[in-house]
């Protein structure tokens, strides 16, 4: 049972580093502070959490894989701690795990088909699943290919 806590608190660990520097850290952030004060740390944890968060954007911009770690490894052992001392929190970690780790809740099997028809597309044919920011330059409409007898 230890080495199964141990790998829930390792995957917790990555999972809370990971979310420190995404968009859905605030809201990630407030769910962890709650799990810790149904241990007893509520307050402590989220001044932690604040300060690891800084930590780990100075520590990633200037690539610092030391002191990611370093962070990484101290969530870990806090993580251990408490699944130690309260059993029942080893499926509230797991529960709270899947909601949170990125890519929660979306469909990971997605089938596409594309079907181009109506002769020549003079333009961009784009197949994937999330695009942005993306930009096209259009010189006008190509004109009509002249017959060879011409």
């Amino acid at each position: 049972m230890e080495a199964e806590l141990a790998a829930l608190a390792a995957s917790g660990a990555t999972t809370l580093v990971g979310l420190m520097v995404s968009e859905t850290w605030s809201q990630a952030r407030e769910r962890v502070v709650r799990f810790f004060a149904r241990r007893g740390a509520g307050g402590a944890v989220d001044e932690e959490l604040r300060l690891s968060g800084e930590e780990l954007v100075v520590a990633r911009e200037s690539e610092d894989e030391l002191a990611m770690a370093d962070i990484e490894a101290e969530w870990r052992m806090k993580l251990r701690r408490a699944l130690q001392a309260d059993p029942g929190a080893a499926e509230e970690l797991r529960l709270m795990l899947a909601e949170l780790a990125p890519g929660a809740g979306s469909d990971t099997s997605v089938t596409v088909h594309n079907s181009v028809s109506g002769g020549v597309q003079n333009g961009p044919v784009l197949q994937g699943q999330q695009f942005s920011n993306l930009t096209f330059h259009n010189s006008g409409p190509v004109p009509p290919a002249q017959s060879a007898g011409q």
